[in-house]
C-alpha cells in the first residue's frame, strides 16, 4: 500500500480547475498546500517568482522546511483534479478491443460473461484485478466506480486490491439470477442478496472509519433484465436501510434492451420506472448509458437526484448510439463520464473526454435543425445542438462525476478544504509522445486542449489520492 506523506505537501506552478460547467481557471502560476492528512489547505493564485517566498512566509512555510515536501513545475506541465470514471467493469479489461462485431446483448452473451466467469477462481482475479486497478491509477483516474462480477470472493479481492493501491472507489459485487448462462448466474434472490450483505460488511471492514474510506461498497444491480422482481425489491429494502449506500446500474444503453426490458416489467411505462418502483432510483444513484432516455425519464431521474455516466467509447463501439448530453446537461441532470471497459476498448478517461466531444459534434450535425423542438423543451439552451466546449468536458471528466458520485464536496476540484486528489501533467517533449506538439509560447488553455486530443499515459506524471501519491510515471 502506497505510503501517507509523512509531510507537507507545496505545488508552484500551472494550475488547471473546473470552475462551472462552461467555465475553468486556468493559472500559470499557483501555489497550493496540502496538509500530511491529504487536504488542502490553502492555493494562491497568480504567484510570480520574486513573490513565492513572501507568500509562502504570509503561510508559515518556506521553501527550506525540512517537514514540506516542495514541487515546482515547469511551463508545460500542470496539476489538475484526478479524473472520475463513472462506470467501468473490471473483470473486461481482458477483453479491451474484443468483440466489437456485437450489439450489446449478443456482445454479452458471447464475449463478456465467458470472461467474467473465470473470476470463480480467486487466484486468476487476484493477477488480474491488480493489473487493472495499477492501470486506472497511471492513466490518472483517482475515482473509479468499479463493477465486480457476481462472485462474492472474486469482488472482494477487487476491493482488497483498490484499498491496498490507494484508489478511492466504489465497488460492487453484481447481481444477476436469470437472463445469462447458466454456468453464469445466481441460484436465487435469496443467495444474491446473502452475498451483497456479505459484500459489503467486508468492504466496510476494510477501513476503521467507513464513512470515511476511500474504498466504499455499491449496490449493483447488474441491469433490470438480469433481475427477478423478488431480487430487485430485495435490493431494494437494502437500500431503504442503507440510505447512505450509493447504487450503480445500467439503462437505455441498447434499443432491444429497452424492449426487452419492458417486456419483462409490463407494469412500469419506462426503464426507469423500473428502477423507480423497487426504490433504487435516489440521490446516489449511477445510471450509466441512458443513450435512448424518453424526455420523461430524464425528468424523473432529475427529480430522484440521480446521476448519468455517459460512455461514449462504448456507445460508439458496440453502435447503441450518441447520447443527447447537451440536452441532460441544459435539462439539469447530473452527468460525468465513464469509460466502461470492455464496452469501450480503453481504460483512458481522456479517450472517453476525445469521444465525448465527437459524440457532442455527431448529435450537433444532426440536431442543428430541431431549433423549435429543442429551444420548446428548455427555457435557455446552452449545450444542446453545439459541440461540447472544453470546459464543459473537463468538467464532466472531473467535478461533473464527483457531483454523479454525491462527493463534489470531497474531490473533483483544486480549492481549499477538498482532499487532494491530483494530476501532474506533461505535454514536454520528454514524454515522448510524438501526437503532442509543444511550443513553449503556447497558453495554458492551449496545452489542455492539445492534452486532451492526444494524450495518454506517458503524460501522466504523478498522480495522487487524498495526498497519497498512488500512480503515474515518476511513482514507477
Amino acid at each position: 500500500m502506497s505510503s501517507p506523506p509523512s509531510r507537507p505537501l507545496i505545488i508552484y506552478g500551472p494550475l488547471i480547475t473546473p470552475l462551472s460547467k462552461r467555465d475553468a481557471l486556468f493559472s500559470d502560476c499557483s501555489l497550493v498546500a496540502v496538509s500530511a492528512q491529504g487536504l488542502i489547505e490553502w492555493v494562491e493564485h497568480s504567484v510570480e517568482p520574486e513573490q513565492l517566498q513572501d507568500l509562502l512566509a504570509k503561510h508559515g512555510r518556506s521553501t527550506e522546511d525540512q517537514d514540506t515536501q516542495f514541487v515546482e513545475l515547469k511551463w508545460g506541465e500542470w496539476i489538475m483534479p484526478g479524473f472520475v470514471d463513472t462506470h467501468t467493469h473490471a473483470p473486461q479489461f481482458q477483453n479491451n478491443g474484443a468483440g466489437a462485431q456485437y450489439e450489446l446483448l449478443d456482445w454479452l452473451t458471447h464475449v463478456t460473461f465467458p470472461e467474467e466467469e473465470k473470476y470463480a477462481d480467486v487466484e486468476y482475479a487476484k493477477k488480474m484485478y491488480r493489473r487493472v486497478v495499477r492501470a486506472s491509477l497511471d492513466l490518472g483516474t483517482t475515482m473509479c466506480c468499479w463493477y465486480g462480477t457476481l462472485h462474492l470472493e472474486g469482488t472482494k479481492v477487487l476491493a482488497d486490491i483498490a484499498h491496498e493501491l490507494g484508489q478511492r472507489a466504489y465497488i460492487g459485487k453484481c447481481n444477476m439470477n436469470r437472463e445469462s448462462a447458466p454456468t453464469y448466474q445466481e441460484a436465487s434472490a435469496e443467495d444474491s442478496l446473502r452475498d451483497t450483505l456479505s459484500f459489503i460488511s467486508h468492504v466496510e471492514a476494510l477501513s476503521p472509519s467507513p464513512s470515511g474510506a476511500l474504498v466504499q461498497p455499491i449496490l449493483t444491480p447488474r441491469f433490470a433484465i438480469s433481475c427477478t422482481s423478488d431480487l430487485l425489491q430485495g435490493l431494494g429494502e437494502i437500500a431503504k436501510q442503507h440510505p447512505h449506500l450509493p447504487i450503480q446500474t445500467h439503462i437505455s444503453e441498447n434499443s432491444s434492451e429497452i424492449a426487452y426490458t419492458k417486456g419483462l416489467f409490463p407494469h412500469c411505462s419506462t426503464y426507469a420506472e423500473v428502477y423507480d418502483y423497487y426504490g433504487l432510483l435516489r440521490e446516489n444513484t449511477i445510471l450509466a448509458h441512458g443513450v435512448h432516455l424518453e424526455q420523461s425519464e430524464l425528468d424523473l431521474i432529475k427529480s430522484r437526484g440521480a446521476g448519468l455516466s455517459h460512455c461514449p467509447t462504448s456507445n460508439f463501439n458496440l453502435r447503441s448510439g450518441s447520447a443527447h448530453v447537451g440536452e441532460w446537461l441544459d435539462n439539469g441532470n447530473k452527468c460525468g463520464l465513464g469509460t466502461d471497459c470492455s464496452g469501450g476498448w480503453t481504460a483512458s478517461m481522456i479517450t472517453a473526454m476525445q469521444l465525448a466531444s465527437v459524440c457532442s459534434k455527431v448529435v450537433s450535425y444532426y440536431t442543428k435543425g430541431d431549433d423549435a423542438s429543442i429551444t420548446g423543451r428548455f427555457s435557455k439552451t446552452q449545450f444542446a445542438k453545439y459541440q461540447l466546449p472544453i470546459p464543459t468536458l473537463l468538467w464532466l471528466a472531473t467535478m461533473g462525476g464527483a457531483e454523479v458520485c454525491c462527493l463534489q464536496d470531497t474531490i473533483g476540484s483544486l480549492e481549499p478544504g477538498k482532499q487532494f486528489d491530483a494530476i501532474r501533467v506533461s505535454v514536454l517533449p520528454e514524454t515522448d509522445n510524438m501526437h503532442i506538439w509543444y511550443d513553449e509560447s503556447d497558453s495554458l488553455e492551449s496545452m489542455l486542449e492539445r492534452f486532451m486530443a492526444n494524450a495518454d499515459e506517458r503524460n501522466v506524471m504523478e498522480v495522487w489520492v487524498k495526498g497519497r501519491k498512488v500512480g503515474g510515471k515518476l511513482l514507477k
